[in-house]
């Protein structure tokens, strides 16, 4: 059992290795909570703003009296088990539904209440971000990947002008991250695309990781959505508390946003074209008619 004893030099070792908790997938820092029917995962800083039941580590009185002597006594009379077996035995079919009549005794002053370092949570209007693996969706998404077979670089812009028009329909930030961790002595590289952001990883870097800093830095400051196929990734992210699209799922959210364009445009042009209309700013309706006539171009070419 000597291997199962504390280490003497541990940061050391950890620095040697070049452990990470928050990557570890085996060994995962966080905890899983259900939702709905299924499991997620929630960092342990986290933790507390997700419990619905009283803490475990629950503050105890510091009356030394009340500590020495609990009187425990109940809000009405209690019965023994046999007492209840009996009445369940003579009034189940004729009383169900009813309330039981006996209660848990509670000791007299105990209180229902969270830690002292507990803040309630509050709903927050966060600004959006939508992370996209570039590389992933591109080879995730049937057409992109012909397309990238041929020309790599049209398959970017292709990815870029889609979630360009999807930025200005949600309104949220953009980033689309590609590899370039091969690229020797390449730095990192912002480039804005439009109305929406372009990254390229430095050396060493993956499109994952890049990701996943992002999010763990920036999980209490914005409301962040990740779209990527990659499992591992997927539940790196899920536990930073994320919000996940697959390939498939950013495909059909982008259709989607299209499509409600597409019954807006149609709409204020049907009710009212000398109000809605000139309700918007010229380069704004010239931008929805851009995007629309790229959808209806897209729509023949199916």
């Amino acid at each position: 059992m000597k291997g199962y004893e504390p280490c003497h030099n541990a940061q050391e070792v950890i620095e040697r290795i070049g452990y990470d908790s928050e990557r570890d997938v085996e060994n995962p820092t966080g905890s899983v909570f259900c939702a709905n029917g299924v499991g997620f995962l929630v960092s342990w800083d986290e933790v507390k703003n997700y419990m619905h039941l009283e803490s475990y580590f629950q503050k105890k009185d510091d009356d030394e009296d009340l500590t020495a002597h609990r009187i425990l006594h109940s809000k009405e009379k209690a019965i023994s088990l046999e007492e209840i077996d009996e009445i369940m035995n003579k009034t189940f079919y004729a009383n169900q539904g009813r309330k039981s009549v006996w209660k848990k005794q509670k000791a007299a002053g105990e209180k229902y209440y969270r830690p002292v370092n507990y803040t309630k949570r509050q709903e927050e209007t966060k600004e959006e971000y939508l992370l996209v693996d570039g590389y992933n969706i591109i080879y995730a998404w049937p057409e992109l990947k012909e397309l990238a077979e041929e020309n790599l670089d049209s398959a970017r812009m292709k990815l870029l002008d889609l979630l360009s028009n999807y930025q200005w329909i949600r309104r949220c930030h953009v980033i689309v991250v590609f590899d370039a961790y091969r690229v020797e002595g390449h730095q990192e590289e912002i480039i804005d695309y439009y109305n929406i952001h372009m990254v390229y990883t430095r050396e060493a870097q993956t499109a994952d990781q890049y990701i996943e800093k992002f999010a763990h830095e920036n999980k209490k400051n914005y409301n962040i959505t990740v779209a990527t196929s990659d499992g591992l990734q997927q539940m790196i992210v899920r536990g930073e508390g994320c919000t996940l699209f697959s390939a498939r799922e950013l495909k059909a959210e982008l259709e989607d946003a299209n499509k409600r364009l597409r019954q807006e445009y149609h709409q204020i042009h049907r009710i009212d074209r000398n109000y809605l209309v000139d309700a918007l700013s010229s380069k704004a309706k010239q931008h929805m008619e851009d995007i629309i006539e790229d959808i209806n171009k897209e729509e023949k070419d199916k």
